[in-house]
């Protein structure tokens, strides 16, 4: 089983749109209000996991200061409003859409920056760190850019916001944190890291794949009677990732070296989607499978995107200097 889910999880660019077929289909077959009841037990699941791995003690460690601003500059001071500026122009009429746009660009990072910075040969120490302070930073920081930029737009309300991001981010953090202390306690830190840590991203993928799954079936026939939405959301999100890899390959090469700038790239780039799809699927009720339907398809763009400009880091930011490559070969292992 474990096999089937890790190939899962490699596979998701695959996984992703099989799993919205399906929910597609039984949407439109079935009705489906009822299984909304799965939703918290499968936003558990897709978030509690990855808490697992996450090393926040790294935070404390310094020696790339620079790298670290930069990325937190961009993810909070320019992808939000980026992120706001395309979904009023592609969802003016749509609010709940664009507030899935908006919340893709609100929390950034995820355990697959830490992933595609280590097969590009960047910084791995860096991009640890800004996957910690993006995600706390981020989470935090949600209530109030929803807020500010779409509260004439769609009812926020502020508190119950703030409690669903304690409840699907910050317990789970703890309890994550937690299982990881016990874990290496129980049976070192050798067999935690190389054995252990491996099994809890598939588990999440499966929540990610749930709930993929139920905001497609709760959009199904909406979709059946208007299909030319989906084509709607993805060509914003492509605009949306585009100018997003271009601004942080610019700045990473202008102002970093190499394995930084990278860090850089996938630590501004690349979107904590399944902390935004939770938070779009339990904190605004049911017109939250709108803005669940954006997050979704953003999976898509994003892994792929991301797979493709591996290909192209060395055309881009120049070849590994010599031993540096046997360096983040050896910190990966």
């Amino acid at each position: 089983m474990w096999r089937l889910l890790a190939r899962v999880n490699q596979n998701l660019t695959l996984a992703i749109p099989v799993m919205m077929l399906a929910g597609f289909a039984v949407g439109v077959l079935f009705e489906v209000q009822g299984m909304r009841s799965m939703i918290i037990p499968l936003t558990f699941l897709m978030v509690y996991p990855m808490m697992v791995n996450l090393k926040i003690k790294k935070v404390f460690q310094g020696g790339d200061f620079k790298a670290q601003w930069l990325t937190q500059a961009l993810n909070f001071g320019v992808v939000p409003f980026l992120g706001y500026g395309i979904a009023m122009l592609a969802f003016p009429d749509r609010p709940y859409m664009a507030l899935g746009l908006v919340l893709a660009s609100l929390v950034p990072t995820s355990g697959m920056t830490i992933s595609w910075t280590g097969f590009a040969r960047g910084n791995l120490e860096a991009a640890v760190k800004m996957t910690v302070i993006g995600l706390t930073l981020g989470s935090l920081a949600t209530p109030f850019y929803v807020q500010w930029l779409l509260g004439a737009q769609i009812a926020v309300d502020m508190g119950a916001i703030m409690v669903n991001i304690a409840l699907i981010v910050f317990l789970p953090m703890a309890a994550g944190f937690a299982t990881q202390q016990f874990l290496v306690r129980r049976y070192g830190q050798q067999v935690f890291q190389q054995e252990l840590s491996k099994k809890f991203p598939p588990l999440s993928t499966l929540g990610v794949l749930g709930i993929v799954f139920i905001a497609m079936a709760l959009k199904a026939r909406a979709i059946a009677a208007e299909p030319v939405t989906l084509l709607l959301i993805l060509l914003p999100l492509l605009g949306f990732y585009f100018v997003n890899f271009l601004l942080s390959t610019l700045v990473g090469k202008w102002f970093l070296p190499r394995a930084d700038a990278i860090a850089l790239l996938y630590g501004s780039v690349m979107r904590n989607l399944s902390i935004a799809l939770a938070i779009a699927m339990t904190a605004f009720g049911p017109a939250g499978s709108d803005a669940a339907l954006v997050i979704a398809a953003a999976y898509i763009i994003q892994v792929q995107s991301a797979a493709w400009f591996v290909r192209l880091t060395d055309r881009v930011f120049g070849p590994v200097p010599e031993g540096q490559g046997q360096m983040a070969a050896a910190v990966q292992k």
